[in-house]
């Protein structure tokens, strides 16, 4: 049985930590479990909060980050979250319960809004630009961001993972993101979080 060595990275978000198991944790899609009763589809994310300390569990790609509560020492958590996540791991387990849809299916993409069918070349765009190079950049930093909504110049976005309640996820949203959207589609015109 070879070692396992999960890398940690700091996130722009002081609270939470991203750690990297080396593999793939999720093959598609993301998840995002921030309360006790949505972690029930993971035994994984369900061990996280059973620590205490956790508010938020979410599983990118190739990488799990973990969102401490306010005031927790990380010091203290990080070897508690390691052992957890090389136990489940180094065992093979399951991410989500056998048989839950919840582990199969990947969450519906619910719109903030009904999009106007006559926006559809703007929408295409957005959601063009918000997968190839938002994204990416929001996963280096622990997090995604989903495609909620366009009505009349706004785009709905949802924050989660590390971006959740993020310090800097306000400014990522205003500038980085608002900025990008509104030079290649000038239709926009401001991004909001939802």
């Amino acid at each position: 049985m070879e070692a396992m060595l999960i890398e940690t990275e700091p996130t722009p978000n002081p609270a939470t930590l991203k750690f990297l198991p080396g593999r793939t944790v999720m093959e598609a899609g993301t998840r995002d479990f921030a309360s006790p009763e949505e972690a029930e589809a993971s035994p994984l994310a369900t061990a996280m909060f059973a620590l205490g300390d956790v508010t938020g569990v979410f599983f990118g790609r190739d990488f799990i980050s973990v969102t401490a509560a306010p005031g927790v020492d990380w010091t203290v958590l990080k070897p508690d979250v390691l052992t957890l996540l090389l136990d489940h791991f180094s065992a093979n387990m399951p991410l989500f319960m056998p048989g839950s849809a919840a582990g199969i299916a990947v969450p519906a993409e619910e719109e903030a809004f009904a999009d106007d069918p006559a926006d559809e070349d703007i929408i295409v765009q957005i959601k063009d630009l918000i997968e190839t190079r938002v994204r990416p950049a929001v996963a280096n930093d622990g997090g995604d961001i989903v495609y909620r909504g366009f009505d009349k110049g706004k785009v709905y976005l949802k924050m989660q993972g590390a971006c959740a309640g993020c310090p800097s996820s306000i400014a990522t949203l205003k500038n980085g993101i608002e900025q990008l959207l509104k030079y290649y589609v000038p239709e926009v015109t401001e991004v909001r979080a939802v």
